[in-house]
């Protein structure tokens, strides 16, 4: 029931966005493993928030599918109440399937939610900041220097168009999610774990950021016949770097370890 004009592949793993892999999620990481006791705990708290997190995103697209498949499908209905925003969207779902105790769910979800994400969203691009440049945060002001430069880039860019910045931020968020699973790849290469285990998404991931970023409307708009063998390429590349590494990280390691005995 998609347009003609719109592959599913990629647009369908960007469009999911946050429910299906999250980049935007692994920046919370380091917050809120702070706040885990133990390493066990953490399994609870993020295998959780991701099952939890895809449930979520299947729900509403249930809802979706459901309510405004109607004659004309889901470009008729969903397209015309998407005009005047997704907020418009979340609300007509939630009345239409639970009446006024849906019109609080809407309210919870349409303010509370974005609050939050755009809360901890400035607070991890601060610390991110102060890590970078070691900017103590203890004294307030200092973290203003960071906090009213953020806020005010923020301030300009919510005057742009949304429906594009949504766009921007799904590509950004699954391209973040690909370098996240780089990155736990190698870490539990070094750590002498499975590691095709984050190996595998990451090449997938990699094939979807780069054919999106190919073939999407908004970046360069090119047709699938050439942005679909260029994400498959920059995959198959991506991969051989990662096992290039290992290899020669699996070597200067045998290495040590033979120039330490002799």
């Amino acid at each position: 029931m998609h347009p003609d004009t719109t592959p599913i592949w990629p647009m369908m793993f960007v469009s999911v966005a946050c429910g299906a892999i999250s980049g935007f999620h692994a920046t919370q990481s380091p917050l809120m493993a702070r706040c885990c006791s133990s390493e066990k705990e953490s399994h609870m708290v993020f295998y959780g928030a991701m099952v939890s997190e895809g449930i979520i995103a299947l729900i509403w697209a249930a809802a979706g599918s459901a309510i405004y498949a109607t004659t004309g499908g889901l470009t008729t209905g969903l397209t015309a109440m998407l005009a005047n925003g997704q907020a418009t969207c979340v609300y007509d779902i939630c009345t239409k399937t639970m009446g006024g105790f849906g019109i609080v769910l809407a309210m919870l979800g349409v303010i509370a939610c974005p609050i939050t994400s755009g809360d901890t969203a400035f607070r991890s691009a601060r610390l991110v900041i102060a890590d970078w440049f070691k900017i103590d945060q203890k004294p307030y002001l200092k973290r203003l220097y960071i906090c009213v430069p953020l806020l005010a880039a923020g301030a300009l860019i919510s005057q742009l168009n949304y429906g594009v910045i949504w766009r921007y931020f799904s590509w950004s968020n699954q391209t973040l999610a690909m370098i996240a699973l780089w990155t736990a790849s190698m870490y539990l290469f070094k750590n002498a774990k499975n590691y095709w285990l984050t190996a595998v998404p990451a090449t997938f991931m990699s094939a979807v950021s780069v054919t999106y970023f190919f073939c999407a409307p908004e970046c360069l708009h090119l047709s699938t016949a050439v942005a679909y063998p260029i994400g498959i390429l920059a995959a198959a590349i991506f991969l051989g770097l990662f096992i290039r590494a290992t290899f020669k990280e699996h070597g200067t390691v045998t290495h040590f370890k033979m120039m330490h005995h002799v």
